[in-house]
Order: structure tokens, then C-alpha cells, then sequence
């Protein structure tokens, strides 16, 4: 039997209750609390913030917090999938979602809503990695593998469909990937508002088809070439105009492998012998797919995703949880946090 051990607890009027010494709320630090299985209302004492922390049924927030909320711009990209091996399919780019002034994002679709995120509220942030290339190896084919979500809250950006090789259909993703050169039915499928679908490969022994971008599907082999990768998209929310999210080229038998997509990624290799390209880092970009030859030469890897949230510096400041690696600029009067690599949280101060 439980035993509730008391100083001198009094009962006045109705519910209320007064406590002659201090009330000891339970102690946690950040691991145990996010460990529990929380209901909103639930209160602790957080002992690596040094804070009261009540649980709002989303997240855990400080006692007498401002939850003022702020809106926010952002682009979130998913990591590129790694390119196949021995003529494989180049690897799709990660999902494109993009809210910042009146750009599209993937797939041909509209702006995104601003993000409206309270302050002092933590947020889930995560950069997605690029997936790796099929390995070289003779006689063997070996696929792409897909590349990591992004997320940052309640967007998420799906990370790259990867990128097959012989008879493997390309990978379902925020874009999809090329398939191997031996499957000619058909590429790998994109994601509707984040990417395009990738092409497929001309069938036996022969050249492979390339990963979809955010801005166009990437192109069927021809013959012993290897197909094009999809064309990425450009954003201005740093600054500046950059291309990201390309897919990567199709590997080639005898000819030559496909141009990589625009937007930092390597294009498909030949039979040299040559291995795929590897997809630009903080891009999101596909790797590009292995030249067929005696070894098997290896696709390329993707490129790793990217997070970019821009704000009025006057509403409020970024904080980043331990973890993430980030640079911070401003344009303006706006300021820009740029998230290359990680997982952790955000929380505006």
C-alpha cells in the first residue's frame, strides 16, 4: 500500500489545499522527461533547464512561458538516395517543400503555408542524410539505399526513393529513384508537392534509367545510355538564388552515363570503368548510378539534405538544441538559420 507522507496539509473552502513546507515536484532531466508517456497537464521539474515544466498534450513548455506565436519561412529538404551499381538507376532527390515568398515547391506545386510555431516551445528538428551508393562488385548487382527524412515540427520532407540496380525498380520517395538497367517498365514514384518520378532502364543489359527532381522527372535510358537526372529547383530565402534538389543520372553499359540533374548532383557513370557521381552535400541531390563494366562500378552517394528557416529578426531569436549544426545570416531585416546536419530541437526565444 502507497503511504502519502504529509507536513501539516489543511483543507479550506471547496478544493483548495495549502502546504506548510514547499512543494517538491518530481525532478527529471531532458532524456528522462521526453521518455515518459505524457498527457497534457502533466507537470515536472526539468533539472537540466532548471525550469517548471507543464506538458501542453504536443510538447513540453516552461511555467509562465510566452507562448507568443511567430511565424516562420521555410525550406525543408530530404536527403538524396545513393545511386545503383553495375549500370544502375541514379538516385532520387529528397522531398522539396519551400514556403518562402512565391516559390513553388516540389513537383510543380503551389507555396506552402508559413510555419507558425509558438516561442518557448521545443520543435523536432532533423537534417536527413544521404543515402549510399550500391557497392562494386563483379557480376553483382547491389542497389542505392534511400536517403533520411527531413523535419523540422510539423513538416516533413521524405528523404530520396534510392536508386536500382539490374532489374530493380526504382525507390518511392520525396522524389523517386531510376531503375536498373535490366527494368524497363518503369521508375520509381515521387512524392505529390515535394518531387518527381524517376526513369527506367532500357531493359538487358543496357543503360539505366535516372532519379526524378523537384523539378522534373528524370529520364528513361536510351539504348546503353544512361537516362538524365530530374532538374532540382532554385530558392532565394537565404539571399541568394540556389539550385537544390537535382536527381542523379543513370548509369551507362558502353556509352555514356546521364547528365546529372541540375541542382549539385553527379551524373551516371560509364564503362570505363567509372562509378556514379556523388550528389552535392546540403543539397538534397541524388548520386548518380555505376558504369556497367568487369568490376561492377559503385553509384554515387546522395547528397544530404537541408533545413533554412527565415524570420524577422524583431519577432524573435533561434535556439538549437545540442546536436545540430547550423550558420546563422541576415538578409534585411529578416534573419536566416541555415541547418546542415543533426537532430535535435528548435525552439524560438
Amino acid at each position: 500500500m502507497s503511504t502519502l507522507e504529509t507536513n501539516a496539509i489543511g483543507k479550506y473552502s471547496g478544493n483548495n489545499v495549502s502546504v506548510d513546507d514547499a512543494l517538491n515536484l518530481k525532478s527529471y532531466d531532458t532524456a528522462g522527461r521526453d521518455a515518459l508517456t505524457s498527457v497534457a497537464g502533466d507537470t515536472i521539474y526539468n533539472s537540466d533547464d532548471n525550469k517548471v515544466q507543464y506538458y501542453n498534450g504536443t510538447s513540453w513548455v516552461n511555467t509562465g512561458a510566452d507562448e507568443t506565436a511567430v511565424t516562420l519561412d521555410f525550406l525543408v529538404i530530404g536527403g538524396g538516395a545513393g545511386g545503383g551499381n553495375r549500370s544502375g538507376g541514379g538516385g532520387g532527390a529528397g522531398g522539396y517543400r519551400n514556403s518562402y515568398a512565391s516559390e513553388t515547391s516540389g513537383r510543380g506545386s503551389a507555396t506552402e503555408t508559413d510555419l507558425t510555431l509558438n516561442k518557448n516551445t521545443a520543435y523536432t528538428c532533423t537534417v536527413g542524410g544521404g543515402g549510399s551508393g550500391g557497392a562494386a562488385a563483379s557480376g553483382v548487382n547491389n542497389d542505392g539505399t534511400a536517403g533520411g527524412n527531413s523535419v523540422l515540427g510539423s513538416v516533413t520532407s521524405i528523404g530520396g526513393g534510392l536508386g536500382g540496380a539490374g532489374a530493380t525498380v526504382g525507390g518511392t520517395g520525396g522524389s523517386g529513384g531510376g531503375s536498373g538497367h535490366a527494368q524497363s517498365g518503369s521508375g520509381g514514384t515521387g512524392t505529390s508537392a515535394q518531387g518527381y518520378d524517376g526513369g527506367a532502364g532500357a531493359g538487358g543489359f543496357s543503360g539505366a534509367g535516372a532519379g526524378g527532381g523537384a523539378g522534373s522527372a528524370g529520364a528513361n535510358a536510351s539504348g546503353n545510355n544512361g537516362g538524365n537526372g530530374g532538374n532540382g529547383l532554385a530558392s532565394s530565402i537565404t539571399g541568394s538564388s540556389v539550385t537544390r534538389a537535382g536527381g542523379g543520372g543513370g548509369g551507362a553499359r558502353t556509352d555514356s552515363g546521364g547528365a546529372s540533374g541540375t541542382g549539385g548532383t553527379g551524373g551516371g557513370g560509364n564503362s570505363n570503368p567509372s562509378g556514379g557521381s556523388t550528389g552535392t552535400i546540403n543539397t538534397g541531390s541524388g548520386g548518380g548510378g555505376g558504369g556497367m563494366d568487369s568490376g561492377g562500378a559503385a553509384g554515387g552517394s546522395g547528397g544530404s539534405g537541408i533545413i533554412i528557416v527565415r524570420h524577422a529578426t524583431a519577432d524573435c531569436s533561434v535556439l538549437l538544441s545540442a546536436g545540430l549544426s547550423s550558420t546563422t545570416a541576415t538578409d534585411g531585416s529578416d534573419t536566416v538559420v541555415t541547418i546542415t546536419a543533426g537532430t535535435g530541437t528548435l525552439r524560438l526565444i
